[in-house]
């Protein structure tokens, strides 16, 4: 991380990387690792695992809400491939789903949840403020061991999908949820 990158971190402020830059640099470097391990192949072993690292220490997402179907779950395979999450990186959730604290990461990997829809916000946080109320604030997962678990509520997919304009405050609660992520 760059000092410029800890300064913004720490002024809460969100840095993306344009996907371009994110491929020449995966190009460049993969040509460096060829040289690598022509060289040192443990060396280069050692580079993967720790990249590898680095890669799952970025955080956890949690979903919560009715599982996607049709054009709702192309939508959710989007928002994943735009986030840049592996299958490691995130679960969907039932709300109604007992809390379980077993559920936590026990290497201390931050977590961020994402509630689709008002009734599933409600539940995990306890509120019962309707769903415009609850957007764009930092809630919390209300169940024993979670309270320090952040959530953010959002709308349903097939609402997204019935009103397209949506998608806009929708986006915003997204940077708000990876804002959050990279500062916990």
């Amino acid at each position: 991380m760059s000092t410029n990158s800890a300064f913004l971190k720490e002024m809460g402020i969100t840095e993306w990387t344009s996907r371009d830059a994110v491929l020449a640099q995966a190009q460049v470097l993969a040509s460096a690792e060829v040289a690598t391990q022509q060289a040192d192949p443990i060396a280069a072993a050692a580079s993967v695992v720790a990249d590898a690292r680095e890669r799952i220490s970025s955080g956890v997402w949690w979903f919560f809400g009715s599982k996607p179907q049709g054009d709702a779950e192309a939508l959710f395979q989007n928002i994943i491939r735009v986030l840049g999450l592996t299958p490691q990186e995130w679960s969907w959730k039932n709300p109604s789903d007992k809390f379980n604290p077993e559920m936590l990461p026990q290497d201390g990997t931050p977590i961020v949840a994402l509630a689709f829809g008002g009734p599933a916000a409600q539940k995990l946080s306890g509120e019962r403020d309707a769903l415009p109320e609850l957007r764009e604030t930092v809630l919390a997962i209300n169940a024993d061991g979670a309270e320090d678990l952040p959530l953010i509520a959002t709308f349903e997919l097939n609402q997204l999908i019935a009103r397209p304009k949506d998608k806009a405050l929708f986006w915003q609660d997204l940077l708000l949820a990876k804002s959050v992520l990279q500062n916990i």
